[in-house]
Protein backbone atom coordinates (compact mmCIF):
# COMPACT_ATOMS: atom_id res chain seq x y z
CA UNK A 1 0.00 0.00 0.00
CA UNK A 2 0.94 3.59 -0.69
CA UNK A 3 0.71 5.74 2.60
CA UNK A 4 3.20 8.89 1.32
CA UNK A 5 4.32 10.25 -1.24
CA UNK A 6 7.46 13.15 -1.35
CA UNK A 7 7.43 14.92 -4.96
CA UNK A 8 6.57 17.84 -6.63
CA UNK A 9 2.80 19.05 -7.44
CA UNK A 10 3.24 18.62 -11.16
CA UNK A 11 -0.39 20.04 -11.49
CA UNK A 12 -3.74 19.85 -10.74
CA UNK A 13 -6.73 18.39 -12.05
CA UNK A 14 -10.24 18.60 -10.85
CA UNK A 15 -10.61 17.11 -7.31
CA UNK A 16 -6.99 15.94 -7.76
CA UNK A 17 -3.06 16.83 -7.48
CA UNK A 18 -0.40 14.98 -9.52
CA UNK A 19 2.42 14.20 -7.50
CA UNK A 20 5.61 13.34 -9.59
CA UNK A 21 7.93 10.90 -7.78
CA UNK A 22 11.41 10.76 -9.32
CA UNK A 23 9.58 10.97 -12.98
CA UNK A 24 6.06 8.73 -12.36
CA UNK A 25 3.09 10.96 -12.27
CA UNK A 26 0.60 9.64 -9.60
CA UNK A 27 -3.24 11.38 -9.61
CA UNK A 28 -4.05 11.45 -6.11
CA UNK A 29 -7.62 12.87 -4.99
CA UNK A 30 -7.42 15.29 -2.89
CA UNK A 31 -8.61 17.26 -0.14
CA UNK A 32 -8.45 21.71 -0.62
CA UNK A 33 -5.59 21.68 1.98
CA UNK A 34 -3.30 19.55 -0.19
CA UNK A 35 -4.27 21.67 -3.49
CA UNK A 36 -2.84 24.86 -1.26
CA UNK A 37 0.86 23.36 -0.50
CA UNK A 38 1.96 25.00 -3.74
CA UNK A 39 4.56 23.56 -6.75
CA UNK A 40 7.86 22.79 -5.39
CA UNK A 41 8.58 19.81 -3.41
CA UNK A 42 5.05 18.50 -1.23
CA UNK A 43 4.55 15.35 0.56
CA UNK A 44 1.15 13.98 0.81
CA UNK A 45 -0.35 11.63 3.56
CA UNK A 46 -2.26 9.30 0.55
CA UNK A 47 -4.98 6.38 1.96
CA UNK A 48 -4.96 3.45 -1.20
CA UNK A 49 -8.35 2.24 -2.43
CA UNK A 50 -7.73 -1.13 -3.92
CA UNK A 51 -10.08 -2.12 -6.26
CA UNK A 52 -10.75 -5.05 -9.03
CA UNK A 53 -11.22 -2.33 -11.65
CA UNK A 54 -8.88 1.03 -10.15
CA UNK A 55 -6.32 1.64 -7.76
CA UNK A 56 -7.17 4.68 -6.49
CA UNK A 57 -5.39 7.30 -4.35
CA UNK A 58 -6.24 9.96 -2.01
CA UNK A 59 -4.16 12.66 0.11
CA UNK A 60 -3.92 14.37 2.57
CA UNK A 61 -2.04 17.51 4.12
CA UNK A 62 -1.81 16.13 7.53
CA UNK A 63 -1.88 13.04 8.91
CA UNK A 64 -4.57 13.72 11.48
CA UNK A 65 -6.70 14.47 8.06
CA UNK A 66 -5.66 10.97 7.07
CA UNK A 67 -6.81 9.46 10.13
CA UNK A 68 -9.89 11.03 10.11
CA UNK A 69 -11.25 10.12 6.40
CA UNK A 70 -9.81 6.01 7.50
CA UNK A 71 -12.17 6.28 10.72
CA UNK A 72 -14.79 7.44 8.06
CA UNK A 73 -14.48 4.39 6.13
CA UNK A 74 -15.28 2.72 9.01
CA UNK A 75 -18.76 4.01 8.82
CA UNK A 76 -21.58 1.91 7.33
CA UNK A 77 -22.56 3.85 3.89
CA UNK A 78 -19.32 6.13 3.69
CA UNK A 79 -17.04 5.57 0.55
CA UNK A 80 -13.98 7.10 -0.11
CA UNK A 81 -15.80 9.98 -1.94
CA UNK A 82 -18.11 10.60 0.96
CA UNK A 83 -15.27 10.30 3.48
CA UNK A 84 -13.23 12.73 1.13
CA UNK A 85 -16.20 15.09 1.13
CA UNK A 86 -16.36 15.37 5.21
CA UNK A 87 -12.63 15.76 5.71
CA UNK A 88 -12.53 18.60 2.43
CA UNK A 89 -15.13 20.74 4.81
CA UNK A 90 -13.38 21.74 7.74
CA UNK A 91 -10.23 21.01 9.65
CA UNK A 92 -10.12 17.43 11.57
CA UNK A 93 -10.52 19.11 15.05
CA UNK A 94 -13.87 20.89 14.00
CA UNK A 95 -14.75 17.84 12.66
CA UNK A 96 -14.31 15.88 15.72
CA UNK A 97 -15.65 18.68 17.97
CA UNK A 98 -18.78 18.16 15.55
CA UNK A 99 -18.74 14.46 16.10
CA UNK A 100 -18.39 15.26 19.80
CA UNK A 101 -20.98 17.60 20.12
CA UNK A 102 -23.29 14.88 17.90
CA UNK A 103 -23.35 18.08 15.33
CA UNK A 104 -25.64 15.92 13.08
CA UNK A 105 -26.90 19.47 11.10
CA UNK A 106 -22.92 19.82 10.68
CA UNK A 107 -22.89 16.72 8.47
CA UNK A 108 -25.88 16.87 6.61
CA UNK A 109 -24.61 20.19 5.33
CA UNK A 110 -22.02 18.17 3.19
CA UNK A 111 -23.52 17.46 -0.34
CA UNK A 112 -24.67 13.80 -0.73
CA UNK A 113 -24.72 12.88 3.09
CA UNK A 114 -28.54 12.54 4.05
CA UNK A 115 -30.12 12.56 7.38
CA UNK A 116 -29.02 8.46 8.45
CA UNK A 117 -25.53 9.04 7.22
CA UNK A 118 -25.01 11.78 9.41
CA UNK A 119 -26.33 9.77 12.35
CA UNK A 120 -24.59 7.04 11.33
CA UNK A 121 -21.37 8.77 11.37
CA UNK A 122 -22.16 11.00 14.92
CA UNK A 123 -22.60 7.45 16.83
CA UNK A 124 -20.14 5.07 15.14
CA UNK A 125 -17.01 7.61 15.90
CA UNK A 126 -18.64 9.43 19.09
CA UNK A 127 -17.37 6.03 20.63
CA UNK A 128 -13.88 6.01 18.60
CA UNK A 129 -13.19 9.50 19.49
CA UNK A 130 -14.65 10.02 22.71
CA UNK A 131 -10.35 9.39 24.23
CA UNK A 132 -9.28 12.38 22.04
CA UNK A 133 -8.09 14.89 23.85
CA UNK A 134 -8.63 18.22 21.43
CA UNK A 135 -12.36 17.25 21.59
CA UNK A 136 -13.94 19.69 23.75
CA UNK A 137 -17.37 21.13 24.34
CA UNK A 138 -17.82 24.78 23.38
CA UNK A 139 -21.48 25.67 24.07
CA UNK A 140 -20.73 29.28 23.85
CA UNK A 141 -19.52 29.00 20.39
CA UNK A 142 -21.85 26.40 19.54
CA UNK A 143 -24.83 29.01 20.55
CA UNK A 144 -23.08 31.61 18.72
CA UNK A 145 -23.17 29.47 15.09
CA UNK A 146 -26.54 28.95 15.99
CA UNK A 147 -27.40 32.33 16.10
CA UNK A 148 -26.01 33.12 13.01
CA UNK A 149 -27.67 30.21 11.21
CA UNK A 150 -30.87 31.52 12.46
CA UNK A 151 -30.02 34.72 10.50
CA UNK A 152 -29.60 33.14 7.52
CA UNK A 153 -26.05 31.91 7.85
CA UNK A 154 -25.16 28.21 6.40
CA UNK A 155 -23.54 26.39 9.13
CA UNK A 156 -20.05 26.58 7.44
CA UNK A 157 -20.27 30.13 6.86
CA UNK A 158 -21.34 30.27 10.61
CA UNK A 159 -18.24 28.22 11.34
CA UNK A 160 -15.79 29.78 9.27
CA UNK A 161 -16.80 33.53 10.68
CA UNK A 162 -16.32 32.30 13.92
CA UNK A 163 -13.35 30.44 13.76
CA UNK A 164 -11.05 33.30 14.43
CA UNK A 165 -13.08 35.06 17.62
CA UNK A 166 -12.35 34.22 21.09
CA UNK A 167 -14.18 32.01 22.65
CA UNK A 168 -14.48 33.41 26.01
CA UNK A 169 -15.94 36.30 25.07
CA UNK A 170 -20.25 36.51 25.51
CA UNK A 171 -22.20 35.18 22.85
CA UNK A 172 -23.76 38.49 21.95
CA UNK A 173 -19.69 39.68 21.50
CA UNK A 174 -19.21 36.75 19.39
CA UNK A 175 -21.72 37.33 17.07
CA UNK A 176 -20.94 41.02 16.59
CA UNK A 177 -17.77 39.90 15.46
CA UNK A 178 -18.78 37.20 13.10
CA UNK A 179 -21.06 40.19 11.45
CA UNK A 180 -18.35 42.55 11.36
CA UNK A 181 -16.27 40.50 9.46
CA UNK A 182 -18.92 39.44 6.93
CA UNK A 183 -19.31 43.50 6.16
Amino acid sequence: MIARLRGRLAGRSGAGVIVDVNGVGYLVHATPSVHRLGDGDVTVEVHTVVREDALQLYGFATAAERELFELLLGVSGVGPKVALAIVSGSPPADLRRAIAREDVKRFQAIPGIGLKTAQRVVLELKEKLATVDDVTTASGELMARDALVELGWSLVDAERALADVDESLPVEEQVRAALRRAA
